[in-house]
């Protein structure tokens, strides 16, 4: 497995060693195999030779996660062509800047995101594919495409996809080795500035192989996938990763309400699934914590550690039966995990795994899982990879981390200017976050340097950790911290549903909320200032009457709101 440098490696092993075993399926439907997944991916490529794409050519994919997404994203890379992963959620504005960027010669879009491209002119696309059924868009009625062939139940090529298939098969195969460009995600940061990753096949191939030293998925893994496959973090990991261990993978139909999530989980019964921190967080402030606190008993208990664990351990026996009972691993990733969610994963002996990693790093630096948990801690460097910390503060040991091994990107398509800032010529990746490494080798972030703040004699101030200690109050949803000329100021979206039950404020005046919130806020103020040192205390908390705008991979876009009060 090891000897993998590229994704067509990936596709041929997975071929060879799992053909009649299940791979892609929608939640509740017949799957493709991983023998009929490699005859979709050799459909798809002949088509794409058959429209003249080549070695180098950016193609683009802009859809929700579905089986068909791995069958475009294969079919693009196994021929040497650079897919252009798309996040669903970007702006129309956003989609066709990086069309364009990337000069695409092709893009694969699904029905429901047709209308953010659909009448504007790229004039170097060639076609434009309907990913759903792989029929040109342009094309509807025709039968020289691939039409169907991807119906369900379909084991026959069309006679035109026979004819194309026994020509590629007579052309050459596409030279590829591990250096070869495989993708460009452009990233949507926290900085509002979108930047195209470069990434060979050799950076995501052993990045999957190495996790799965860390991991240990088999083939009777069963993935439920809830993130967006134009991701890294849900690329590599949910991918990658499970097609080199032979895994099955689910994807939903339609975007996962929570009914037909819970659904999902009963029919699926998912082994591994990848979330985000706001997922659970959000499972734990709104089912698990009013549970734990609303009798008296639970909370006394809760404060003699010994009891706490028992407690916590039922707790968490029934979250896992809320996610279908045969859990044996959730990795969780894409921002920084809230600590008292942590401690009750932890306590409850509960199946989680952290890591830490970035687009520019395909995207996995450092894990743990269940038996090498560490509260806190993003886990040790995956094997093959080294992890330094630059210029550490001789008190705290806190620099900025950096990075070296096979998985570091190739670059920022288009700019050389800012690879230059971030990658040193000895190999080493900037990152730009700010962690320590304890005696084991266990990285413990501490935030953005970006985000840091210079206390009034020279302190760091970390805004992550303030609005941590504020997100631990049961009527805080989340909340964002940041410096106003030398003063500590705090964003809060206060959880309503939390107030209601608490004060009944449905049944106030408009007046009367606005009291009781503003009593509310400045009592969350002075009991979190109890917990900070002097140099980091807030001076103001203003009130966020919406959610925060978020990444895809729920971190709060903080340059919106930052100097914006």
């Amino acid at each position: 497995m090891d000897s993998l440098k590229t994704l067509k490696d990936v596709l041929e092993f997975a071929h060879e060693h799992y053909a009649q075993l299940p791979a892609l399926s929608f939640v509740g439907e017949e799957p493709f195999t991983y023998s009929q997944f490699y005859e979709k991916v050799q459909e798809v490529s002949t088509y794409l030779k058959q429209q003249e794409i080549k070695k180098g050519d950016p193609v683009a994919i802009l859809s929700e996660s579905m089986p068909h997404w791995p069958i475009a994203y294969f079919a693009i890379t196994t021929i040497g062509a650079v897919a252009v992963p798309i996040l669903p959620d970007f702006h129309p504005n956003e989609v066709q800047h990086i069309i364009r960027h990337a000069r695409c010669k092709m893009i694969f879009v699904s029905q429901t995101l047709l209308p953010k491209i659909e009448d504007v002119k790229f004039e170097h696309v060639r076609k434009i594919v309907q990913i759903n059924n792989f029929q040109p868009l342009e094309d509807e009625n025709s039968k020289d495409g691939i039409k169907e062939i991807l119906d369900k139940g379909s084991k026959e090529f069309s006679k035109i996809t026979k004819a194309a298939l026994k020509i590629a098969q007579k052309s050459e195969e596409t030279e590829l080795t591990g250096d070869d460009l495989a993708a460009i995600i452009y990233t949507s940061g926290t900085t509002g500035n979108s930047k195209g990753v470069m990434l060979s096949h050799n950076n995501i191939v052993s990045n999957a192989q190495a996790l799965l030293k860390v991991v240990h998925a088999v083939p009777s893994d069963r993935l439920l996938s809830v993130l967006p496959l134009s991701h890294a973090y849900e690329s590599t990991v949910g991918m990658i990763t499970p097609v080199i261990a032979g895994c099955s993978i689910h994807y939903f139909p339609k975007p996962p309400t929570p009914r037909l999530l819970v659904a999902a989980l009963q029919k699926v019964k998912p082994t591994i699934m990848l979330i985000v921190p706001l997922i659970i967080e959000k499972i734990y402030k709104t089912r698990i914590a009013p549970e734990l606190n609303k009798k008296l008993i639970l909370r006394l208990m809760q404060k003699v550690p010994q009891l706490r664990r028992f407690v916590y351990k039922k707790a968490g026996q029934k979250l896992l039966q809320t996610f279908g009972g045969a859990l044996h691993l959730m990795p969780i990733g894409g921002a920084l995990l809230a600590p008292e969610v942590e401690k009750f994963l932890f306590e409850a002996q509960f199946p989680y795994a952290i890591g830490y990693g970035l687009t520019e790093t395909a995207p996995i630096v450092a894990a743990m899982v269940p038996g090498m948990l560490k509260l806190h801690s993003t886990g040790p460097a995956l094997p093959g990879i080294q992890i330094k910390i630059h210029n550490p503060d001789p008190k705290t040991g806190v620099g900025e981390i950096w990075v070296k091994g096979p998985n570091v990107m190739k670059g920022y398509y288009k700019d050389p200017e800012r690879t230059a800032d971030v990658l040193t010529e000895d190999g080493w990746f900037k990152t730009g976050d700010l962690g320590l490494l304890d005696e084991d080798g266990y990285l413990f972030i501490k935030g953005r340097i970006k985000n840091m703040i210079l206390g009034p004699s020279g302190e760091n101030i970390y805004p992550e950790q303030i609005e941590a200690i504020l997100n631990e109050f049961d009527c805080v949803s989340e909340s964002l911290v940041y410096d106003d000329h030398g003063k500590i100021v705090a964003r809060v979206f206060l959880n309503y549903e939390e107030l209601d039950r608490k004060f009944g404020i449905n049944h106030l005046s408009e007046t009367q909320v606005k009291e009781k919130t503003k009593e509310l806020v400045e009592t969350i103020r002075q009991k979190a200032n109890e917990q900070l040192a002097a140099y980091s205390r807030i001076s103001k908390i203003i009130e966020q009457t919406e959610p925060f705008e978020k990444t895809p991979t729920q971190k709060t876009k903080r340059y919106l709101y930052v100097n914006n009060g």
